[in-house]
């Protein structure tokens, strides 16, 4: 009895379906997929290794910058690796403590994310609404204890998420209706009441999200405040446009999170390829647009980059 008991009730593996309905489809699915992760990898790489190398480049800005690069870096390797597999090489499997922890690095580094875009909010607020103390309200160390603050408030509030499901008896199917580990999608598999565990695990979304979401959004609407007060047009359209595409970055990111959040509290007769596609977006595309909209068209690092190609033919 022990050890049937114990697979029946802790299954040593999980088996991710994919995208329902679409199956036929995973290998060209997989193509957009996979070029959306090598562009995030070598955007984000490139980013860490051009302010690492360039001391002009160590300013709130850019190390904000940085850590949002290691947390998308994180966010798309713990997903985009096997998803590829499971659409290219079939890889279903995956065992049950690789799921937690997947799940684990999901969650916590999208609250991250979510930071470390509210982090930049307050940089842009600051540069552009008090320029003249910019360096001495945001030094070295508050930034090395915004971002603390930000990886601990990750870690704390999501470290609850595997150690509950750990605690849950499966005796359904093993089989996830999904790309990945997602919580909501692995705690659906259990046999008993998860009422409480669901809330907490919705509560905490929506508590960081919306006080995220909120303050970047002051933070916005103050700065574009300022931006409208400048002598210069020339000043006002180029603030405008570093403005505009970050918070086109930044919807896209509580856009489509704010649907998956949604989907599974009320959306039941959303299709399931539709609620999965988008879940897959919002892991995906930030890390694909962040190193394009905050690296390539910003001049510093786009200098430093082109400069450095010309070396190297030369």
């Amino acid at each position: 009895m022990g050890p049937a008991n114990k697979s029946h009730t802790f299954p040593d593996t999980f088996l991710l379906m994919g995208i329902p309905g679409l199956e036929h489809l995973h290998v060209w699915i997989g193509i957009p997929f996979c070029s959306m992760y090598v562009v995030a990898v070598v955007g984000n790489v490139t980013i860490l290794v051009v302010v690492r190398a360039e001391r002009s480049l160590h300013e709130p800005m850019f190390l904000f910058l940085c850590m949002l690069s290691i947390t998308d870096l994180v966010l798309s390797t713990s997903t985009l690796p096997h998803m590829l597999c499971l659409f290219w090489l079939g890889a279903h499997d995956i065992a049950f403590d690789a799921c937690l922890t997947q799940m684990f690095f999901i969650h916590s580094f999208t609250a991250m994310e979510s930071g470390f875009f509210l982090a930049m909010a307050i940089d842009r607020y600051v540069a552009i609404c008090d320029p003249l103390r910019h360096t001495t309200i945001l030094t070295h160390a508050r930034i090395a204890k915004m971002g603390a603050s930000v990886v601990l408030r990750g870690v704390v509030f999501f470290s609850p998420h595997p150690i509950l499901l750990r605690q849950l008896p499966y005796c359904k199917t093993r089989i996830i209706a999904h790309t990945y580990c997602e919580f909501m999608a692995v705690v659906k598999l259990a046999c008993v009441d998860t009422g409480a565990t669901k809330r907490y695990s919705l509560s905490v979304a929506s508590v960081i999200g919306s006080c995220d979401g909120f303050f970047i959004a002051v933070s916005y609407v103050l700065i574009l405040r300022a931006v409208f007060r400048l002598p210069s047009r020339e000043a006002s359209f180029k603030a405008l446009g570093t403005c505009g595409s970050h918070v086109c970055v930044i919807l896209v990111f509580y856009s489509t999170a704010v649907f998956t959040f949604l989907t599974h509290r009320f959306g039941h007769n959303v299709a399931p390829q539709i609620h999965i596609f988008i879940a897959n977006m919002y892991l995906l595309v930030p890390p694909f647009l962040n190193p394009i909209v905050y690296g390539i068209r910003t001049k510093k690092i786009r200098d430093h980059v082109l400069s450095s190609l010309k070396v190297k033919v030369t």
